[in-house]
């Protein structure tokens, strides 16, 4: 029996609906910082507090949609993506723009921050990664990974590695300290990958309905977690609190909830449908249990809490 203690957060906190239009992703602020930050169709990333869900700035700038965001380490800027090829570094308290980079040949589907925020990974339509040097001025990147056939949609950048899912059913791993190239082959289309805190498996979303644990020495499937429906778009799958569980929103509006070591799913089968449309982004807290946003294309951001 799978203990409830291990659910996704099912209480509803707040809704935030300032989007207009589909939104996209919503992130936390790093450590125990009390705001989020959304981004939607409507070209708007918003600043606001996750307890009051009170809108704090409003960034404007981008020619497209938003479709990622991925905040600094210490709060102080956060880099953003979308439909424009372009890919942007703000300073959140003046609310313009540091750096703008340009060279992809299609919209950017998603950013990473390195751990100090020193370098940049973006993830194209054109199938590309491009890396840029936040502390230099050149507009150049410094690297470009070119090894997928199809549209990169997920991105991790570790202390040593960089890890990527593609359209074209591979994740590949980068190994930039010993200059090593891996890849494993998922069979379909890699939509989010997010890998535990030790980095020894990798937690993969793909368009057949499906989340897989996979073991990154082998690449070995540990675990299968089905239910969603997920075949169409990009939705998210991240870990529950203490990485014990495994979260994912799907196209229905329902958010799913397995336990990581059995894979039988937690709560009501199949869950209550929170929203009224595809459900794009879920992402528990990374420290805090019992803490969860999600983003949904119906135009609201939820809050949850346990």
């Amino acid at each position: 029996m799978t203990s409830p203690a291990l659910d996704a957060p099912r209480t509803l906190h707040k809704t935030i609906s300032s989007h207009k239009g589909a939104v996209n992703v919503v992130r936390y602020a790093k450590g125990n910082a009390k705001y989020g930050l959304s981004g939607g169709r409507d070209r708007l990333i918003k600043l606001w507090n996750r307890d009051t869900a009170m809108e704090i700035k409003t960034y404007s700038g981008q020619g497209y949609e938003v479709l990622c965001i991925d905040v600094g380490h210490d709060n102080s800027k956060f880099a953003s993506c979308g439909g424009d090829r372009i890919a942007y570094v703000w300073d959140v308290t003046s609310g313009e723009t540091i750096r703008r980079f340009h060279g992809h040949a299609g919209r950017i589907n998603v950013v990473a921050l390195n751990a100090d925020s020193s370098v940049l990974a973006s993830g194209s339509y054109d199938s590309t990664v491009r890396l840029w040097d936040l502390r230099s001025q050149s507009r150049q990147a410094i690297q470009t990974l070119d090894d997928a056939r199809d549209s990169i949609m997920s991105l991790y950048v570790g202390p040593t590695e960089i890890i990527t899912g593609s359209v074209d059913g591979y994740v590949r791993s980068y190994d930039v300290r010993k200059g090593q190239f891996t890849s494993d082959f998922i069979g379909s289309p890699v939509s989010s990958i997010q890998p535990p805190d030790d980095s020894l498996s990798l937690l993969i979303g793909t368009l057949d309905s499906t989340v897989r644990l996979m073991d990154r020495a082998n690449g070995s499937m540990l675990n299968t977690f089905k239910g969603h429906v997920n075949k169409d778009y990009s939705t998210k799958a991240c870990f529950g609190s203490g990485q014990a569980s495994v979260i994912s929103g799907d196209e229905e509006g329902r958010v799913w909830a397995w336990d990581l070591l059995t894979a039988s799913p937690i709560g009501n089968q199949p869950p209550p449908k929170v929203h009224d449309k595809v459900i794009t982004w879920v992402e528990h807290h990374p420290t805090t249990s019992g803490d969860m946003m999600t983003a949904s294309a119906d135009g609201t951001v939820k809050i949850w809490r346990s």
